[in-house]
Parts: C-alpha cells; structure tokens; sequence
C-alpha cells in the first residue's frame, strides 16, 4: 500500500511538472519577445505575439497573449493608434484580467512585476491626459477597466523611500530649499488623476503647483514642461529642478529634485501607488533607467 503510495505522488509530481514546465522553460520566441518589449518596440513585439498564437506549437503558453495585450496598451497612448484600434485595446484589458486568474497567469505576472509597473505609470499619464481633455466617459470606463486589472498587485516602483535632511547653508540656494520644505508639506496627498490641489495631485499637477507658489508657471503635462525647461545636466541639477522620465515614448512622468548639489539624486513625486511621496532615484532600478533628463524653470 505504501509502494502504491509513493507511486501515485510520483506520478503527481511529473504531471504537475510537465503542465507547468512551459511556464519555467526558456523558450527563445518568448525570450525574444521580452527583450523587444523591453526595447520598446511595441509593434513588432504585437506582431510577432499574433504569430505566435496563430501557431499551435505555442498553445502550451499564455506568454504570447501576455505580451500582444500589454503590447495593445502600450500602443494605445498614441493618439492616432487608439482611435484606429480601440476595439482591440478593450480586449487586451479583458485578456489580461483572464490570464491573472489561471495558475500560470499569476506566474507570468509575478516574474514581470517590473513591466507591469512600467505600464501602470504609463497608463496612470494616459488616464490623466484623458481626464484633462474633458473626455470623461473614456477616463471612467479605463480607469475602473484599469483598477480591475491591478487590483492587489504590489509594484516595485519605490524600492527605497526617505526622507532626507537637509543642512545646507548657502544662502543661494535658500530659495530653492523653501520650494521644497513647500513641496515636502504636500507628502501622503493621494495620487488623483489630473489632480492639480492639495485634495489630489498627479505627476504634472504636483509640479505646477509647487512651482506656482515658486511664482513660476509651468505648462499642465509632464511632455510640455519638459520640452519648455532649460536643459541641465546631471551634474547639475539639484533641489528645486526637475527630473523627467519615459518608458520609451513620450515623456511620461515628472519629479521635482530635492536634494543637495552633488549629493545622490532624490525626488519628492506624485507617485501613482502611494501619493506625495520621496524616493532616491540613483538606488532604485525602477526610477534611475527611465530617467530621460533635467529641466529647470529657475534662473
């Protein structure tokens, strides 16, 4: 009865790691699917997911339906792409919530944690683009759609958050250290999209608002204050600059700096998950390899 056992539990076991092997395998179309998407070429990588479904070699995987839809709402940030394929845009949402129920789907999104994250923040700017362009019906049905899909997942977004204390004495710098003991009174507000007040803020409109009381005025989106800054940098930029960053498209989100000159880049930032919040962007994977440049409004 014991050997009958043993046998049973055997055979348990290689079924489980046969079902599941597709899952942990290396397989090179799915390696170059990830490296693609990683590069940001969102077209090829939905391309070539399409073939890959269509090929029935392949059906083993959710890994190509994965990469098409998170591929979709890359794409979907352009203007243009969107109102050409909105229909398609709908189903990757709908594929992805399906795929997160299986066993192999929570795999998948588990070992991806970091894309996820990166389109989250992407879809967080797009929701708030939406929102300001007075296309209400489009926010609302994207952003339930979208807070569905995240619903408990924890993102690595904040590896490492502090708040700094800053000594410094230079009197030229004493206005650029009032604007951020300001911005700093803002921290634990909610992250709210299109906010622009102290009952909710997202990445541009925590900037504006912070920079207005600065009596500086910035355009509204994080692209357009990018593109209007004086360019800096790194070395130079410091507390009371700007920090913009891209997933590989347009500019997507902005901080404001709040550290010393020469001292370990840090931002105070409206982020997507916790609000008003700080975080050190040289020690954060996450932050420091979207980083696209620094701007400044102060002269």
């Amino acid at each position: 009865m014991k050997g009958r056992s043993t046998q049973i539990k055997f055979v348990f076991v290689f079924l489980f790691f046969i079902t599941n092997s597709g899952i942990f395998a290396q397989v090179p179309a799915f390696d170059r699917l990830e490296m693609l998407f990683s590069q940001k070429h969102y077209k090829i990588v939905y391309r070539k997911a399409n073939r890959l479904l269509d090929n029935p070699e392949y059906d083993f995987s959710k890994f190509p339906l994965y990469y098409k839809s998170i591929s979709v709402l890359e794409l979907a940030q352009n203007p243009v792409w969107f109102r050409k394929n909105e229909k398609l845009v709908n189903r990757a949402i709908q594929d992805l919530i399906d795929i997160r129920k299986t066993e192999s789907g929570k795999l998948i999104f588990e070992a991806h944690i970091n894309e996820l994250s990166s389109l989250k923040i992407d879809l967080d700017s797009w929701l708030s683009d939406l929102k300001r362009q007075g296309k209400q019906t489009e926010f609302s049905e994207y952003a339930s759609l979208f807070s569905q899909l995240f619903l408990g997942i924890k993102f690595l977004e904040e590896e490492k958050q502090f708040v700094p204390v800053i000594n410094n004495k230079n009197p030229a710098l004493a206005s650029r250290m009032e604007m951020v003991t300001y911005a700093q009174k803002q921290l634990g507000v909610p992250y709210v999209s299109a906010g622009d007040n102290p009952s909710g803020f997202d990445c541009s409109g925590f900037t504006c608002y912070v920079m207005k009381n600065a009596g500086k005025t910035l355009p509204r989106r994080a692209k357009d204050q990018y593109e209007t800054s004086v360019k800096l940098k790194a070395s130079e930029a410091m507390m009371g600059d700007l920090v913009f960053f891209s997933n590989g498209g347009e500019i997507s989100h902005v901080g404001m700096l709040i550290n010393e000159p020469g001292k370990p880049k840090a931002m105070i930032h409206a982020s997507s998950s916790k609000g008003i919040s700080i975080v050190e962007i040289e020690s954060s994977e996450y932050w420091n390899k979207r980083v696209v440049g620094y701007g400044t409004f102060i002269r």
